[in-house]
């Protein structure tokens, strides 16, 4: 019987021992997992606006800059009939 107490206090403080470094060891898990994701958000967002001033640039170069005639009026529009294309 005295036996019987002293393994179970023995298997208590062994069990408790294990779920410390359980706890910390799912600890620094999650704190790698979270610094991970925040290393990768980061870098996703630096991706974004790299790739945002990109195709704007490569936007403004295709299309083309209207232009101004003098005195600053746009060329007038053309009327329907008098285009070469039959509706």
């Amino acid at each position: 019987m005295i036996m019987s107490k002293l393994m179970s206090k023995r298997d208590k403080i062994r069990a408790q021992m294990k779920s410390r470094f359980y706890y910390w060891f799912w600890g620094a898990t999650a704190v790698a997992v979270v610094g991970g994701q925040l290393y990768v958000g980061s870098s996703y967002r630096a991706m974004a606006k790299s790739m945002n001033r990109w195709f704007e640039e490569t936007i403004d170069i295709i299309t083309p800059k209207p232009q101004i005639y003098p005195r600053g009026y746009y060329q007038p529009m053309p009327f329907p009939q008098d285009l070469s294309v039959d509706y």
